[in-house]
């Protein structure tokens, strides 16, 4: 039992530190507004991220639903990361006139609409929340807010160690080249969503 509480926060520790649309997010708001604002997505994202992980709980407790759905979803959730890659794209300096505005709209569909964070719920965690629930009471739950608190940890780390080098990479000459990176970063996520889906239909 013990075994299954540390993989379920590993599970978070990993997830948090792996490239994706919410990291690139807040790395540019890092950017724009400094480590203190990004916190605003990174708690948007958990709350979300924390609906998400208990709706695929119910729904495949009680539904069933098929991974062609979630494969969907993604599809969806290309097109929207592509939208917001065009405008990080176009920020060439850190004017308030320039700046990419991370709505709390925006946010919580671009995570609601990531099949790939779907599929990872329901293909590894919530299975493995499943069993551990067959050992203690309310073990599924357990496992999740687990899974959570070490996305959480490691996002954290991973843009306050970002925020320390903001003053080398918010310089004039550099700002272009970086948000080119993020708008690029989205663009790569989404084919990557999108292919994954096609390939999965074809």
């Amino acid at each position: 039992m013990n075994q299954e509480l540390i993989i379920a926060l590993m599970l978070g520790l990993i997830g948090g530190v792996i490239p994706g649309p919410v990291i690139t997010a807040v790395f540019t708001e890092i950017l724009q507004s400094g480590f203190p604002k990004s916190l605003r997505i990174i708690m948007i994202a958990l709350v979300t991220e924390t609906v998400v992980a208990l709706i695929s709980l119910l729904l495949f407790s009680a539904l069933g639903l098929p991974e062609s759905f979630f494969r969907g979803l993604a599809l969806v959730g290309s097109v929207i990361l592509i939208w917001i890659a065009t405008s990080i794209w176009k920020v060439k300096s850190l004017d308030p006139g320039n700046t990419v505005h991370f709505s709390i709209w925006k946010i919580i569909i671009m995570i609601l609409s990531n099949g790939v964070l779907w599929t990872y719920w329901i293909t590894i965690c919530i299975p493995k929340a499943i069993l551990l629930n067959e050992h203690i009471s309310l073990g599924a739950y357990l496992f999740m807010g687990l899974v959570q608190l070490g996305w959480l940890i490691s996002t954290l780390l991973v843009a306050f160690i970002f925020s320390r080098f903001r003053k080398v990479l918010s310089r004039p000459r550099i700002i272009p080249f970086i948000f080119k990176i993020f708008a690029l970063a989205f663009v790569y996520f989404a084919i990557d969503m999108a292919l994954r889906s096609i390939l999965y239909f074809t």
